[in-house]
């Protein structure tokens, strides 16, 4: 298999602080890879030093078979890179500005006016593009800081909380345009982000830091599985205090919680959901609809803190 990032004991420190411990990572080419972290992790340093904007002070890493030490200036030229600052010219049109930035790439003429073309009729945009980027919302953008950044069709695109500060629409939006475009483009995505629903849909692959140290990595649905719960979704009518008390004296449930209209529940492994839907009849509910499935990415994820804790 093909790895767009390798990493081996990646170590950055800032004083005493470690701020990313013997990190040792493989990113396949083509995946959308989430990294996952509370705030303060490692995330952006990880980034940094993926990017050779700031030094290792341990171990080794590639980007697309380039040295982060000695080829910096190569990884830079070969990808995509969205830091939280979306890095765009406010006094200038949304074309103004992905035309600069297409003569930074020595686009040539033709082909930086088809591409920037191409990118904005794709987000949505091409009706926008004379409009300068300082009238725009957040959310159109970071569309263009997207355009920016995939310019130049590079094989590995950096993303460090790119739906940050967005309202939920504009972060749906957001996450659909990464989809079609990383499929489309064939591009590998390294996302960081503390989003747990957003990694949930869009990334293949997650890994999991912590204080520096990357404590998982896999699929969501791996990382789900390695809590060895289960979740059920119930939705009715007459969920009440006195309901949600049996149902959390049940041996086999582990917590619940009540969404409106329906009430989740996370249980032990192998449970049985028919004892449970009876219980909640006989307690008077009205029970419509129920669903089983894995515990959620954000479940797998507060699992995973915990088990750090314990072992701290």
């Amino acid at each position: 298999m093909a790895y767009a990032i390798e990493t081996k004991e990646m170590s950055r420190y800032f004083g005493d602080l470690c701020a990313v411990n013997r990190v040792s990572l493989q990113v396949p080419t083509g995946t959308i890879f989430g990294f996952l972290g509370p705030n303060g992790a490692g995330k952006t340093t990880t980034l940094r030093l993926l990017l050779g904007l700031l030094e290792l002070d341990g171990g080794s890493a590639t980007v697309l078979g380039y040295d982060v030490a000695t080829e910096a200036e190569a990884i830079r030229e070969h990808t995509g890179v969205l830091l939280q600052h979306d890095g765009l010219y406010q006094r200038l049109s949304v074309y103004d500005n992905l035309e600069f930035f297409g003569r930074i790439y020595h686009l040539d003429k033709v082909t930086r006016q088809a591409r920037i073309r191409e990118l904005l009729e794709h987000l949505g945009l091409w009706e926008r593009r004379n409009d300068n980027v300082a009238q725009l919302s957040r959310g159109l953008k970071q569309r263009v800081a997207i355009a920016r950044a995939l310019l130049h069709r590079p094989r590995l695109v950096f993303l460090d909380e790119p739906s940050a500060g967005l309202d939920p629409m504009a972060a749906v939006a957001l996450r659909e345009d990464i989809q079609s475009l990383a499929r489309k483009e064939g591009t590998t995505v390294f996302l960081t982000t503390h989003n747990l629903a957003e990694a949930e849909k869009v990334c293949d692959i997650v890994g999991v830091i912590r204080k520096g140290r990357l404590i998982a990595v896999g699929t969501p649905t791996e990382l789900r599985a390695r809590t060895g719960k289960l979740s059920a979704e119930i939705y009715g009518r007459g969920f009440n205090d006195s309901v949600i008390a049996a149902v959390r004296s049940l041996p086999q449930v582990n917590s619940v919680l009540l969404h409106n209209d329906h009430l989740q529940v996370t249980l032990e492994p192998d449970t049985e959901i028919a004892p449970l839907v009876s219980l909640l009849v006989r307690e008077g509910v009205e029970v419509e609809e129920v669903h089983k499935g894995q515990s959620s990415l954000e479940e797998a994820f507060v699992a995973l803190m915990q088990e750090e804790d314990n072992e701290a």
